[in-house]
Parts: structure tokens; C-alpha cells; sequence
């Protein structure tokens, strides 16, 4: 018989106590595929030792006799001791084989005694030209299953015929030779199928080659024998072929980044690099399937595209569960994630439109669980680097308010860097989330409304303990705020909807510290009105001045929080001029209690005409002074109870001991400040009833007025 492989000698048959050297019974594939690696080896050797056993079991079930049985073993156990992977292989291919027939001792001896002759299965013999194994090492591949398929109908036609009843185990010998070379040509189908990706390009007649045999032994072993015949055994080759590529991907896909060079970056850096070589690796295999594999393939009518796909998707899912359990750190997990997002499922992946990744038949590239795990983990390293970021730009404010330098204006508005600080970091994590899903999206909203909410608390604390606080640095930090709230909040306006009432809360601290500033500076103004030096001079002009310059400040401020400001100073003017003029140092008669009344209707009148000049809106407040001062001089009488009547009408947050304060600005009689003290009554029980300030629209100006009780009131109460 001629060898598969020319110049391939035959094995030795060795005593069972002598070492064996492992010798490979047919040797078919080409020199390309002799680099396998052990474990294809492994499978290879174990698939051709699935071979005998079959044969061993099919013909010892027709074998009769001991003799027969003992014929059929020594034939079996020759194949097995020259196989190079026999030790290996015996277990799993061959289970049971410790507990198979024992050997009589005149067959061992037999066998020890042939231990000088060498002994490989034999090649059938060809018809005509070249040899089943000379087909195979040419990756003739259609032509020697062809050659094979004649020698097996025809050997299947003999044993129907009975022809080896009398020496089954020829049958047996001829029988596992057919079965060897279709195993040999399995293997050499996975050995091209390995070389496809390879340095060496794509050989379309090899695919092709593969692809005809593969549907040929199809056509020819459509489903098992009815007979149990193991010859006529499927062989499952399209199974093998795309086992072949499943392997054939995942070698190419481990080779990523395999190989890590000593100075490899750390962190964000050091997984960035091995999912860039993993992306291109698979982008330019895909290609080379796309437009080399797929078509050698097509031609014979054979779906490379989709098990080459799969084949890729399901090794980069494996390697990237790998990374994943290796990924440290905010920024780590981010690469991870948004690689699997975004860069794998992109349309450019393949580098060109024709060519996507279809997500249809394609399960996740990480499972459930390990997703939710990853943008767990993901949530819990950026809910800590958040806060140290707004830690950071509380360190930015803190150190431009030690540099006691003003804020700019911009656009005639006070300007400082926190709302742009803390818009861009809000941005920049909600969008580099959601890229990745909206639940994470969903997720860092929450993560940054917290923060920043906290963040308000640190920072108002931190400013007004430190020694910038001025007019201008409150004007920068109520705009700040202010655009939080209108900018930041109405691009998310449900996740972030939380954040209004801080925000308000802040801005609110800032305009009272802001009002307080002021109110430092003139208070002591106030208390040289109504005296004896308010009547000749001129003493209400330097506190307005100080007013003026303190709201052009105020235009600076964003509305309406300039405005509110304004107007609060607009009501404490009124309201400190109110308590000046109802607790007197001293009270004026005759000629100076009329200078005093026109004295403070020219002073209110000043007033007016400054708050209008600045555009405060808070003409309410317009009416206050001129009706005390109308009280304060009226020479007829039975006009003041008018005069308390309009002053009630439009501030009925006044109280009893107001209107007694009022009434002893003036000597009017016991009688008659009985009287109107019981009108007033009945007209403050009135505008009680009728809901008290709510009637001014919530106007308040009297009820924060405290008057001290003195002789003079209680004269006038007695």
C-alpha cells in the first residue's frame, strides 16, 4: 500500500514495555498547517481516535468468536499505539477502553514478536492517478472526497454483500481507512480555514475547495443510515468548518494587545491602547472577509459573512468581559463602556457604509448583568469625582477672592467663572453618558443635581466667611446662580427641577447680605432727621447720594434680582424715615411742627423723585411720608381723621400703637384723640376682616416698624 504523504515511513509496532514514539498515522495537511497548536492537534488526534473506536464498535457487534474479537483487537491496538497523541486522547475519545477486551496472552506475545515491522493504515487505493493523501496535501479537496466516497459505497456494497462475513476484521482495517482520510480532510478543511486570516492573504481556490466539500459530503450523508452503518455517518463538516472559524476568530481576537511593552501606560491610557488594537484588528479582518472571504465563498454558494460575523462578535464579547474585570477608575470603565456603545456599534466601525455590524441578529457584546455591574460601578467612581470636581472650583473662587480683585462686567453684567465652571462639568458628564444609554444619562443627572446641591451650601458658607464680600462680589454670585437657575435648569428641567428652591435660597442670602451692606453704611444718616438741625438743613441728600452709587451697583446685577434689591431698598428708606419721624428726639410746636410737616414733604417728595429716577417699580411706598407729614401739619382738625383714613386704606398692615404715634406728633384734645382712635380702630377691624396686608398685594411697611411706648402716647391714649 502507498503512504498518504510520500516519504512518510511507516511506525514501528513496539512491545508493550518499550517506549513508543508518537508517530501521526496519516499525515494530510500541508506544510502551513504543521504550526498548529497543541490543543488543534489535540482535537485532531482525538477525532481520528473517535474513528477507530467506531469501527471497533461496529465490527465487533458483527464479529463471532474469540478468535475474531482477538484479531480485531490486535488490528485496534496497532493504530492506537502509533497515534501521537494516543496517551492523550485515550480517555476521552475511547471512554471505557481500560475496561475493554482483555488480550490473550499467544496475541501479546504476537504482538511483541512483530514489534520490528512498521504499520500505518492503509491508503486506498486510487482508481486511477494520484492517491486520496497526494489530493488532500494538494487540497485537491472535492476531488479526493470523491475518490473517498467511491471507496466507501463500494465497500458498504461489499459488506451488504457479505463478502467479509468470514473476516470482519478486513472489513474493520478497510473501513477505519475511509474513516482516517475523512477525518484527515476535516482536519485539513480547519487548517485552511486557520491560514485564511493569516499573513499569507486569502487562497480563493482553497475556499472554494472547502466550501464544495463541505456542501458535497452533505449531499452525500444527508441524515444517518437506517441501518446504523457508520461508514454513511453524517461527518458534520459545516458544524467543523464553523467551529474552525469560531477558533480562527478568537485566536485573532486574543492577539490584541496580547503582548504589553514594558513602558505601557497605566489606567485610561493602558485600556485605551489594547481596545484600539482590538478594533483594528477585527475592523481589517471583517474587511478582508467582507471582500475577499465572503465572495471565493459566495461562488460555491457557501454564507461565510454571517459565521465569520457571529464568529468575531462572540470572540470580542469574550475578550471585552476579560478587560472588564480588569477595568479600575472612573475614566477606565468609561472607555470600556462607551467602547462597547459607541465604537463597536458604529456605522463607520468597518471603515465604510456597506459595511455594518447588524444589530439584529447579534446578541449584546456583554450580558445584562455585566453591563449594569459596569455602569454600576461606573456611577459609584463619578459620584466621587464630581464632588472633587466642584471641589476644585470651589478652590478657583476661594482663590480669586483672595486675590481682592473685582469681578468683570461683561455685557453690563457682574461676571465670574462659576456658572461656566459648573456648566460645562454638569455638560460634559451628562453628555458623555448619554452616549452610552440614557439610563446612565438619567443616573449622572441625579449624581450632579446632589452635588450640586451640596456644593451650593459649601460655597455660600465659604464666601461669606471669607473677606470678599462686597457689593460687586454678591452682585457676580447672585448672576452666577441666577443663570443656574434659568440656563441649567431649563436644560433639564425634571432631573435637575430638585435644585430651584437652593438656588433661590442662595440668591436670596446674597440680595439680604447685599441689602445689609447698605443699610451699614446709612444707618447712622437716619438719625439726624426730624431734629432740630433736619429743619434748616438739608440732611437727607447725603444719604441719597450714598442710595444712587449703591444702585448703579444694582445694574449690574441680573434682573429681576436687581430690581427686588431696589425696591427693598426703596422700603427700608421709607420705613427707617417712618421711624425716625414717629419716635422723635424732640417735638415741635407751633411754627416748627408746620416746618417739620413741609420739611418732610419736600424730604418724601425727593424720595419719590430719586426711586423713580433709578426705576424702582415700587410706587406703593409713595404714600407713607406725605400722609404723616399731612397729620403732622394739618391746621383744620377735622381733616386728620381723612388723612388716617387714606393712610390706613393703603398700608392696613398699621397697627393701634402707629396710629397713637401719629396722634402724638400733634396736641389735639382728649375728646378728639378719642374719637379718631376709635375710628382708626374700626377701620383696622375692617381691613382685618377683609384679609389684612393681602389687600395691598402683600405690601409690608408698618408692621416692621417697632414703637416704643412714651409719655406722649400715653397722654394721648388718656
Amino acid at each position: 500500500m502507498s503512504s498518504p504523504r510520500k516519504g512518510t515511513s511507516r511506525p514501528e509496532l513496539h512491545s508493550p514495555k518499550e517506549p513508543v514514539e508518537p508517530q501521526t498515522p496519516v499525515q494530510g495537511t500541508q506544510q502551513a498547517s504543521s504550526g498548529d497548536t497543541p490543543s488543534t492537534q489535540h482535537e485532531d488526534t482525538c477525532l481520528i481516535l473517535g474513528t477507530f473506536r467506531r469501527a471497533f464498535s461496529q465490527t465487533s457487534k458483527q464479529a463471532s468468536g474469540r478468535a475474531h474479537s482477538s484479531f480485531l483487537f490486535r488490528s485496534f491496538r496497532r493504530a492506537v499505539d502509533d497515534s501521537p497523541a494516543a496517551d492523550q486522547c485515550q480517555a476521552t475519545a475511547v471512554p471505557g477502553a481500560g475496561q475493554g477486551p482483555e488480550v490473550p496472552p499467544t496475541v501479546a506475545d504476537g504482538v511483541s514478536q512483530q514489534r520490528s515491522t512498521r504499520v500505518v493504515p492503509e491508503e486506498p487505493e486510487p482508481e486511477a492517478g494520484q492517491s486520496v493523501a497526494d489530493l488532500i496535501a494538494e487540497r485537491q479537496l472535492l476531488a479526493a472526497f470523491k475518490q473517498l466516497q467511491h471507496l466507501e459505497t463500494r465497500l458498504v456494497a461489499e459488506n451488504v454483500s457479505r463478502t467479509f462475513e468470514q473476516n470482519p476484521t478486513d472489513f474493520a482495517r478497510r473501513a477505519m481507512d475511509v474513516c482516517l482520510h475523512y477525518d484527515v480532510l476535516a482536519t485539513e478543511i480547519a487548517a485552511i480555514v486557520r491560514e485564511t486570516l493569516g499573513p499569507d492573504g486569502v487562497d480563493a481556490a482553497s475556499l472554494a475547495e472547502v466550501a464544495h466539500v463541505v456542501r458535497a459530503e452533505e449531499e452525500a450523508h444527508p441524515m444517518p443510515a437506517a441501518d446504523g452503518d457508520f461508514l454513511r455517518t453524517p461527518r458534520r463538516w459545516r458544524q467543523h468548518w464553523e467551529q474552525a472559524v469560531r477558533r480562527s476568530a478568537q485566536e485573532r481576537v486574543q492577539q490584541a494587545g496580547a503582548k504589553e511593552p514594558p513602558e505601557a501606560a497605566e489606567g485610561a491610557a493602558g485600556l485605551a491602547r489594547p481596545l484600539a488594537e482590538l478594533g483594528s484588528l477585527v475592523r481589517s479582518d471583517l474587511q478582508k472577509v467582507k471582500e475577499e472571504v465572503q465572495p471565493a465563498y459566495e461562488a460555491a454558494g457557501f454564507p461565510a459573512w454571517e459565521t465569520y460575523l457571529r464568529a468575531f462578535h462572540d470572540a470580542v464579547a469574550q475578550r471585552l468581559q476579560e478587560l472588564a474585570r480588569d477595568a479600575r477608575g472612573c475614566e477606565e470603565l468609561y472607555i470600556l463602556l462607551d467602547w462597547a456603545a459607541n465604537v463597536y456599534r458604529s456605522p463607520n466601525f468597518l471603515g465604510s457604509p456597506d459595511l455594518t455590524l447588524s444589530t439584529e441578529p447579534l446578541p449584546p457584546l456583554l450580558a445584562p448583568e455585566v453591563w449594569a455591574g459596569l455602569e454600576s460601578d461606573y456611577t459609584s467612581f463619578l459620584e466621587s469625582k464630581i464632588a472633587s470636581c466642584f471641589d476644585g472650583i470651589l478652590q478657583l473662587e476661594q482663590s480669586s477672592w483672595a486675590a481682592a480683585k473685582p469681578p468683570d462686567v461683561l455685557q453690563g453684567r457682574y461676571h465670574t467663572q462659576l456658572s461656566i465652571d459648573v456648566h460645562m462639568l454638569v455638560a460634559e458628564h451628562v453628555k458623555a453618558a448619554g452616549a452610552i444609554s440614557a439610563e446612565l444619562e438619567a443616573t449622572t443627572l441625579r449624581i450632579c443635581g446632589r452635588a450640586l446641591g451640596l456644593f451650593l451650601r459649601r460655597f455660600e458658607k465659604a464666601f461669606l466667611e471669607s473677606e470678599a464680600v462686597s457689593e460687586p462680589h454678591l452682585g457676580a454670585n447672585i448672576n452666577a446662580c441666577e443663570e443656574l437657575r434659568t440656563s441649567l435648569l431649563a436644560r433639564f428641567p425634571r432631573a435637575l427641577a430638585e435644585l430651584e428652591k437652593p438656588l433661590v435660597a442662595t440668591i436670596c442670602v446674597f440680595q439680604k447680605h447685599l441689602l445689609q451692606a447698605l443699610q451699614r453704611d446709612v444707618q447712622p444718616l437716619f438719625r439726624v432727621l426730624c431734629t432740630k438741625t433736619w429743619l434748616t438743613q438739608d440732611v437727607l441728600q447725603p444719604l441719597m447720594d450714598k442710595v444712587v452709587a449703591f444702585a448703579q451697583c444694582l445694574e449690574h446685577v441680573a434682573p429681576p434680582h436687581g430690581q427686588e434689591t431696589l425696591q427693598e431698598v426703596h422700603r427700608y428708606v421709607i420705613r427707617e424715615y417712618l421711624t425716625q419721624a414717629l419716635r422723635p428726639h424732640e417735638r415741635f410746636r407751633g411754627i416748627d411742627r408746620v416746618t417739620g410737616s413741609e420739611r418732610m414733604g419736600q424730604d418724601a417728595q425727593a424720595i419719590g423723585n430719586t426711586f423713580q429716577s433709578l426705576g424702582s417699580e415700587a410706587t406703593w411706598l409713595g404714600h407713607a411720608i406725605p400722609c404723616v407729614a399731612d397729620i403732622l401739619g394739618e391746621t383744620y382738625k377735622d381733616n386728620i381723621q381723612q388723612h388716617l383714613e387714606t393712610l390706613i386704606r393703603n398700608y392696613p398692615d398699621i397697627r393701634q400703637d402707629h396710629v397713637l404715634a401719629i396722634l402724638a406728633l400733634r396736641r389735639l384734645g382728649r375728646r378728639r384723640n378719642q374719637r379718631l382712635l376709635q375710628h382708626a380702630q374700626d377701620l383696622l377691624r375692617a381691613a382685618a376682616t377683609a384679609g389684612g396686608s393681602r389687600t395691598s398685594g402683600g405690601h409690608v411697611l408698618f408692621e416692621e416698624i417697632e414703637v416704643p411706648t412714651s409719655v406722649d402716647m400715653l397722654i394721648t391714649c388718656i
